[in-house]
């Protein structure tokens, strides 16, 4: 019989090696290797059970189970009607966010609704967690709690308890024992996730897991984390605004293209049916430098303000200052203004921003850049009714975007008439669409004296 041969694991990272290093080869981290035990020779032959070959896929039975609305609208809409039992949705976001209280306001309608919930928070106290579900509403009879980070506890919690629904907060807080490393290293993070996953396909046990995000925005943890959930959910925001954005980044039972959008209050979080209407709720019209552009968050449609100021300096390193948008595309548009416009920004201070929170990555909104930082410059507004769309190339041409036809739809409902596009756009009902070809004829096209020359920061 083959002998076993020894595995060796680092606390960091979760690598493995045959024999004991000073340092990990993976992670390059010192003194981090200890013994695991041995890995057994693989077996001679293994034979596959009767009925468990291959089968045609045409003949595998289809996924029977409904999912389980959790009774929060937006919420839903991300999950695509709710959680799959059985399913792992693992909850990412930053600390402040919100993360456990939308968790707790979901398991409480979850408890309403009959399902027998059970939360086990790691990170704060039983007294704790029942101040905010007091504060909340979530005070429910079938909602129990438990607070504990040993993972063995965690298990014995399950089999006592019975729950339809699991939530752990946070997994990045739960220790197994009898595995290496601290609470929240590589190695404990998989394996607690892994054995609580196991966990829930066995017992078909809707598991919510929340889990922490790092400074550069990702999830904590190794990448084993998102691989074996089902459902990974980020929880986004800025911290400064009341608006939160929830989408699904990989859900194996719906579509990822969904977006849900809360306000942050005292009691909670509240669905935001109608977003483009709070983002334009306190806009200025005809003030210099603001411009509002219809843009795509998944498949939803939103239409932002885009708000630019330009303060003329004669410095040889002027500053350039984004907020909601992409730095690096900033850059790019005020060259573009500067060589095929012949807008003057090159020695002059250039701030440009999204209101209410929100961050736009997409190049559909580089054409109301261009033309917010053109007017703030220029002293010059965009007609109040008027949106704009378009892509902006480097040699000043402007570009179609996708789904232009949703995003004018959503415009001509909150009363706006007129849009500056791409000439391909076609052409939608209640709104007129002005073909512009380049930067050249935007600017003819959509800048006007302004009533208000002070561009809003």
């Amino acid at each position: 019989m083959p002998r076993p041969r020894t595995v060796h694991r680092c606390r960091e990272c979760g690598a493995t090696s045959p024999r004991w290093l000073g340092r990990c080869p993976e992670c390059d981290a010192w003194g981090t290797l200890v013994e695991v035990g041995d890995r057994p020779a693989p077996a001679p032959g293994i034979v596959v059970p009767e009925g468990e070959g291959p089968l045609p896929i045409a003949e595998v039975e289809p996924l029977g189970v409904a999912a389980r609305p959790t009774g929060i609208g937006e919420l839903d809409r991300v999950l695509g009607g709710g959680l799959v039992p059985g399913s792992v949705t693992l909850l990412g976001g930053e600390p402040g966010m919100g993360k456990s209280t939308l968790l707790l306001q979901a398991l409480g309608r979850l408890a309403d609704a009959g399902a027998r919930c059970l939360l086990v928070t790691a990170e704060e106290s039983r007294e704790q967690v029942r101040l905010r579900a007091e504060r909340i509403g979530a005070l429910v009879p079938g909602l129990l709690l438990a607070a504990d980070t040993s993972l063995a506890l965690v298990l014995a919690h399950v089999d006592s308890a019975a729950p339809d629904v699991l939530a752990v907060d946070s997994i990045q807080a739960v220790v197994d024992p009898d595995q290496p490393g601290a609470a929240g290293s590589v190695a404990q993070v998989r394996d607690c996730a892994q054995r609580l996953v196991r966990l829930a396909k066995e017992r078909a046990l809707t598991t919510l897991l929340v889990g922490h995000v790092t400074k550069e925005g990702t999830l904590a943890g190794p990448r084993v984390l998102e691989h074996v959930v089902d459902t990974v959910v980020s929880f986004d925001g800025d911290r400064h605004h009341s608006l939160r954005l929830v989408h699904a980044l990989k859900h194996r039972f719906g579509p990822t293209h969904e977006l849900g959008l809360f306000e942050m209050g005292s009691t909670g979080l509240t669905g935001v049916p109608d977003a483009s209407a709070l983002f334009l709720a306190d806009r200025r019209p005809g003030t210099a430098g603001s411009v509002v552009a219809p843009v795509l968050e998944g498949a939803r449609p939103l239409l932002v303000e885009v708000q630019a100021l330009v303060a003329p300096h004669d410095v040889p390193m002027p500053r350039r200052a984004a907020q909601g948008l992409d730095g690096g595309r900033l850059s790019m548009l005020l060259a573009v203004l500067e060589q095929r416009a012949g807008v003057g920004v090159a020695r002059a201070d250039v701030f440009a921003s999204v209101a209410g929170g929100v961050r736009v990555t997409e190049a559909g909104v580089d054409l109301a850049v261009a033309l917010g930082v053109a007017g703030a410059r220029l002293g010059a507004a965009v007609d109040p009714g008027t949106v704009v769309l378009g892509e902006l190339g480097l040699g000043g041409e402007v570009r179609q975007v996708p789904q232009a036809t949703r995003r004018l739809a959503e415009a001509a409902r909150l009363g706006f008439n007129r849009a500056l596009a791409p000439p391909s756009t076609p052409a939608v009902a209640g709104i007129e669409v002005v073909p512009v070809a380049d930067l050249d004829a935007a600017l003819a096209a959509g800048l006007r004296p302004a009533t208000s020359p002070r561009a809003v920061a």
